[in-house]
């Protein structure tokens, strides 16, 4: 495992002023959205380097490996930039529910539209 993120890939990032990336898990066959993370630099470099998705946690101040206190994996086929490099695509195989709440996805909870806006 690695801290240290390519410095080609390093400069692409915009972070927060804390420096994290915000990083949105997905399904990577379904194309469904299981939930939204931090990452820094060494998150993402640990993500890279294990093949499992590794965030920040901004509350608990400390690194945190999808599954390893659950059991619901997340196993990275793909990680992506988008084109400002202000987030990061995971693309993974979700093990189980996604959601700290026991949900397969953090987004199944409020609906908050149902269809196109009407004008």
């Amino acid at each position: 495992m690695t801290d240290e993120l390519d410095p080609a890939l390093a400069a692409r990032l915009k972070r927060t002023a804390d420096g994290l990336v915000p990083a949105i898990a997905q399904q990577h066959d379904t194309g469904e959205v299981l939930m939204l993370g931090w990452m820094d630099d060494a998150a993402l470099a640990r993500t890279l380097s294990t093949g499992r998705a590794t965030y920040w946690s901004r509350s608990r101040r400390e690194y945190w490996v999808k599954g390893d206190t659950s059991g619901h994996v997340q196993h990275v086929v793909d990680v992506r930039l988008d084109c400002d490099g202000d987030t990061i695509l995971v693309k993974v195989d979700q093990v189980g529910a996604a959601c700290h709440t026991g949900e397969r996805t953090c987004f199944d909870a409020d609906q908050l539209t149902t269809g196109p806006a009407r004008g």
